[in-house]
């Protein structure tokens, strides 16, 4: 069943030298109970397309076109009171990159999820705190712990209480901003597989935004990979993974070491990331992409099925050249 429906949708930032396009006619969608992982570079629009699904935008950031429909409501149509009261935290919520940042410092940690609780449902306060312990045991803290504060945990442990803060309200939908990034490979590992579990156990769906490939091989059924604020590619993750049909889906999956093969240097992606204040004319990857050729300096590529059958898409005017070829081949 459909859970999430993002059609065509644009947010830009408003700037002194212009309006920045971090989320440029962006369309998926996601069912429930299944996971997505949104990938690409530093600043190809990943985490301004968590803020947009939240309405948690700055002061210079606006929606500009396009619909998001989650359950069936279009939820740009809301107000901002309907979305907060009905959508915000109870059936979407979203756990943020930076755990100290998202933890008030001065609160303890359990007052803060039962707050929230407390907040989305007008239940008792005896009721919320003992909602809160069982969620602080089910993402591996002693409940006992309820009145500690966050300076008093480790970086893995706070990040476990905004992921317990995450599910206060049972939400369909979790959105899961670079989770892991401040952790060590050990508790990450840890992380990762406790927010699995949880998303089974109540049939989450989740959006795990990375620029890490292995973490999303790991949690996610689908990927879609982002670049200069499009998705280029869309489609499950074993397919994708097998057999990338986007220059640079190939060079994200190139960059990343395979240990079983033989020592090798890494192969990395040239130049960098567009300035989306003017993004390239034509394919926006065109002046990073070694198959690039006149067609892809000139007009955008529209998503397109890869095989007649399934819902794997990618845009690029040279897909069936960059299906068959492997990254270090076009160097």
């Amino acid at each position: 069943m459909e859970l999430l429906a993002v059609k065509n949708l644009k947010m830009y930032y408003k700037t002194l030298r212009g309006e920045v396009k971090a989320v440029d006619d962006v369309s998926f969608r996601l069912e429930q109970g299944r996971a997505l992982g949104l990938a690409g570079e530093s600043g190809c629009g990943k985490s301004s397309m968590a803020v947009t699904l939240l309405r948690l935008l700055p002061s210079n950031g606006r929606i500009t076109g396009g619909t998001v429909r989650f359950g069936g409501v279009d939820t740009l149509a809301m107000t901002e009171e309907e979305f907060r009261k009905e959508i915000r935290w109870k059936k979407i919520s979203i756990i943020f990159q930076g755990a100290m940042n998202a933890l008030n410092p001065v609160l303890r940690i359990g007052d803060q999820i039962t707050e929230a609780i407390i907040n989305a449902g007008a239940i008792p306060k005896p009721e919320a705190v003992a909602q809160t312990k069982e969620l602080l045991a089910m993402v591996g803290i002693e409940p006992g712990r309820y009145g500690e504060y966050p300076h008093e945990f480790s970086g893995g442990m706070k990040q476990r209480v905004v992921i317990a803060m995450a599910l206060a309200c049972r939400p369909a939908l979790v959105i899961a901003d670079e989770p892991t990034t401040a952790l060590d490979v050990m508790v990450q590992a840890q992380v990762l597989t406790a927010m699995e579990k949880l998303r089974k156990k109540f049939n989450l769906s989740m959006i795990l935004i990375s620029h890490d490939l292995s973490v999303i091989a790991q949690s996610c059924d689908d990927i879609a990979v982002m670049y200069a604020g499009k998705i280029v590619e869309y489609g499950e993750a074993v397919e994708i993974y097998k057999n990338p049909c986007h220059p640079y889906t190939r060079g994200l999956l190139g960059a990343f070491p395979d240990i079983t093969a033989e020592r090798s240097p890494v192969k990395t992606i040239p130049g960098y990331a567009p300035n989306l204040l003017e993004p390239p004319a034509g394919c926006r990857f065109h002046p990073r992409c070694p198959l690039a050729v006149e067609e892809c300096r000139r007009l955008e590529p529209a998503l397109k099925t890869v095989r007649p059958g399934n819902n794997r898409v990618a845009a690029c005017h040279r897909m069936e050249e960059a299906c068959a070829l492997k990254w270090e081949a076009v160097q």
